[in-house]
């Protein structure tokens, strides 16, 4: 299985949101965690990303 890792620029534009949201959703536990890829470094599995989309799409009854 291969697992793509998506930088904070790509989640941005994927979702749509501001950097102050997206890292306030995290801290609430309603956002993916990202991973650690070094020292100063995150991202996100894309896989992660795609599944929260896909439930807020569920949740708001709209179609993808």
């Amino acid at each position: 299985m291969t697992h793509t890792i998506l930088r904070f620029p790509a989640v941005q534009a994927a979702i749509g949101l501001s950097r102050s949201t997206i890292y306030l959703w995290i801290a609430e536990g309603t956002f993916p965690r990202p991973v650690s890829l070094g020292a100063r470094a995150v991202g996100w599995l894309q896989s992660d990303v795609e599944e929260w989309l896909r439930q807020r799409i569920e949740l708001n009854g709209a179609r993808a």
